[in-house]
């Protein structure tokens, strides 16, 4: 059997019902989870940024990762607080973008040590 026909059998490693799940993560540590919990809502509290522009900065951040749960929750909450697709579309470019920047400008590195071998 072939790699790709073993990975057509087998289900996908991300599920859609596994999201619901994340207060999960509590059992076994529910004092750090309780403080990361208490921390996430302070975080997303509106504040100098209004909980919309947070979802879109969470949707771009959500693709720049490559979480597909918090792409999911964030596409879900950006739509639910006013969001238009123009609007997510271009926050996905900007995290694409940046991502995109973060690669090139390690080009830097390569080149001081192509320079540092005298090449």
């Amino acid at each position: 059997m072939t790699e790709s026909t073993a990975a057509a059998g087998r289900e996908a490693y991300y599920h859609e019902r596994d999201l619901p799940k994340f207060g999960e993560i509590a059992e076994g540590a529910p004092e750090l989870a309780r403080k990361f919990f208490d921390w996430y809502t302070a975080v997303f509290a509106e504040g100098a940024l209004d909980a919309r522009e947070k979802s879109l900065i969470a949707l771009a951040v959500a693709h720049a990762v490559q979480c597909p749960y918090c792409i999911d929750a964030y596409s879900q909450d950006a739509l639910a607080k006013g969001s238009n697709i123009d609007q997510m579309t271009e926050a996905v470019h900007v995290a694409a973008a940046i991502r995109g920047g973060a690669s090139l400008v390690h080009g830097v590195q390569m080149r001081n040590h192509v320079h540092a071998h005298g090449m």
